[in-house]
């Protein structure tokens, strides 16, 4: 790994961290049991196609481990740690596997939406084990906050990736 690359993770992380927090700051989108619109996605996704799936799956990792470090979050046990942290936050790691859709100028990123789904269903299978809620409870709930974060992410890393002459 070359000394840029771990520049880019560790600002990719710095971002996450920022953006997490001013999204549990302003609370959009916050639910009462956790989860709230997540602008670090951003982060994550231009990570993911920035750096390949390796290094995006890496700083999807390590965004848990700095989650842990500022408390922002809670859970019952390793295997519902693992639904809603390592599987939902290292899956954006692999964004750039999905195949982007040229449509004229405009770039359309699959892989933010597979990625996104892929997070709502694990958050959702977590509700439904470790939370007691109905399939369509948990789905509701985790539908209200993770549909605007995977639009938010959808238009930003849209209009971002051109700029930072990051591939898509």
């Amino acid at each position: 790994m070359s000394t840029r690359d771990l520049v880019k993770m560790s600002a990719y992380l710095a971002m996450f961290i920022v953006l997490d927090y001013l999204s549990n700051m302003i609370g959009i989108f916050k639910m009462p049991q956790g989860g709230t619109l997540g602008l670090g996605v951003v982060a994550l996704v231009l990570a993911s196609y920035d750096l390949g799936w390796k290094k995006g799956i890496a700083v999807g990792l390590m965004s848990v481990l700095l989650q842990w470090m500022t408390g922002a979050m809670w859970f019952l046990n390793w295997f519902q740690f693992f639904l809603d942290y390592l599987l939902a936050f290292g899956i954006y790691g692999i964004a750039c596997l999905v195949p982007s859709a040229k449509i004229g100028k405009f770039t359309f990123l699959w892989g933010i939406i597979v990625v996104n789904l892929i997070r709502l269903a694990s958050h959702t299978l977590s509700g439904v084990l470790y939370y007691g809620v109905t399939w369509w409870g948990s789905l509701a709930y985790n539908g209200w906050y993770m549909i605007p974060t995977m639009i938010v992410a959808l238009i930003v890393v849209t209009m971002l990736l051109p700029r930072l002459r990051i591939r898509s």
